[in-house]
């Protein structure tokens, strides 16, 4: 059964010795089931998010979502870093001019099929966006 709740799955993560959060993870139900994380700097590059990603991936997987994405700035390539680890692929890239700081930003879009079928892609973004391609990472 699909977890069916407006606002999907949305959880703070914490470290493992308190219960103070010092960043977040969530899975939004709209059609695309993007994947989204932020976490306080000082605790970047431990781990954390990923370790957070792959047990929110299997909760998802377990309820019967079909798929997830995540799309991260270019700029910003640690962040595909983390969806690589936690198993999605890169599908394609795009540029939109992002709010609210009104400045072009390319895209990167990332993909994880959970129910088997590797051939489909979500499309949205590549349809949407006239400027899109696909990178060699």
């Amino acid at each position: 059964m699909i977890y069916t709740q407006p606002q999907g799955y949305a959880y703070a993560v914490c470290l493992r010795e308190d219960s103070i959060p010092i960043g977040y993870i969530k899975v939004d139900m709209d059609e695309s089931h993007d994947l989204g994380y932020g976490l306080r700097r000082e605790f970047w590059r431990r781990g954390i998010v990923t370790e957070a990603g792959k047990a929110v991936v299997e909760q998802v997987k377990r309820d019967g979502l079909p798929y997830i994405t995540a799309t991260h700035d270019r700029n910003n390539p640690r962040s595909g870093n983390v969806m690589r680890k936690i198993g999605m692929t890169y599908c394609y890239s795009y540029k939109e001019q992002w709010q609210p700081k009104n400045i072009p930003v390319i895209f990167r879009m990332y993909q994880l099929n959970l129910d088997g079928d590797q051939n489909f892609v979500y499309k949205k973004y590549w349809n949407i966006y006239s400027d899109h391609f696909v990178e060699k990472l």
